[in-house]
């Protein structure tokens, strides 16, 4: 195997014409410039320079050594430099993926902030809903992923089948903890629960409902199904806005995550305390390994500190 330290000494010796002036350019012993040729000669198998008395003269295999050479460690130096460059988040590239209602109120903050912490580091953001950007970020199709889950609720990974254990779901993952987003209800501005403190769950029971993300409509059901009755669904949407919509318009209620009413104003429509609390985890996932590249640990410490916000 060739190696860089032998091509610059080739170089070297190439460029002086003797190994006491290659040695001499190097900072380095006379004998350690010829010990690095005998080596760069074993490792290519042939000679590389003739040998005329105090004179070198490099072979045919030489110059054609020397020539790559040249472009070969040019190439190797712009690696070193960008790599210190983002080691010191002089430069950088983070891959982003969110929920929507975290893509309107968690994000905007925390890069902003990144940006001016560390105007070189470059972040693309793309949507998509748990559990697709934990599959996206577990593909290498981005570098951190913001994902919610409910409390007291773990899914399995996918392929793991139902025998799968609670909790496994992130087990792979460096998880982030951001914040705890409650479930809040949502009615129109006339509705005769539109002015109480807190309601049940079960005070909707007899209610048409909006239900959002197939995620977030299945925690609906179950929630429902605790307080004893099956929610009657007229209209699905993954659009938070359009629920807000649909609500304000008296076509029914909703429950809704409070990043999802702080990121829309809900025209129409009254927020209302619903108890039992319901709440979803708001984390920010990314793999081990890339955990340690400090413009992913800069991105997951911005989003941290939005979160507090």
């Amino acid at each position: 195997m060739i190696e860089a330290r032998h091509l610059r000494v080739l170089r070297a010796v190439a460029a002086t014409g003797s190994f006491s002036a290659a040695a001499r350019e190097l900072g380095c012993t006379q004998p350690a410039v010829s010990q690095q040729m005998k080596a760069l000669e074993a490792s290519t198998g042939t000679p590389l320079l003739i040998r005329t008395g105090r004179e070198m003269r490099l072979t045919q295999a030489g110059e054609a050594l020397v020539r790559h050479a040249t472009g070969i460690l040019a190439g190797l130096t712009a690696a070193e430099e960008e790599i210190a460059a983002i080691a010191g988040l002089r430069a950088g590239r983070v891959r982003l993926v969110s929920f929507p209602s975290g893509s309107s109120t968690l994000v905007p903050g925390a890069l902003a902030a990144l940006r001016a912490a560390h105007p070189g580091t470059r972040v693309s953001l793309v949507e998509a809903e748990p559990p697709r950007s934990v599959e996206m970020l577990r593909e290498g199709d981005c570098d951190v992923a913001l994902a919610f889950r409910y409390e007291g609720r773990r899914e399995a990974p996918q392929g793991k089948g139902a025998g799968a254990s609670a909790g496994e779901e992130w087990d792979d993952l460096v998880v982030r903890p951001l914040l705890a987003d409650r479930l809040v209800g949502l009615v129109p501005e006339g509705h005769r629960l539109a002015g109480a403190d807190a309601v049940t769950i079960g005070e909707f029971a007899d209610e048409p409902w909006i239900a959002g993300c197939p995620r977030c409509r299945r925690q609906l059901v179950e929630v429902c199904e605790g307080a004893g009755f099956v929610p009657r669904i007229d209209f699905a949407t993954d659009d938070y806005p359009a629920v807000i919509g649909l609500v304000g318009a008296g076509l029914g209620v909703a429950v809704l995550p409070e990043l999802a009413i702080e990121s829309v104003r809900p025209r129409g429509a009254r927020t209302v305390t619903v108890e039992p609390a319901v709440r979803r985890e708001i984390v920010a996932l990314t793999l081990p390994d890339l955990a340690q590249v400090p413009a992913v640990a800069a991105t997951l410490d911005h989003l941290a500190r939005a979160a507090t916000r």
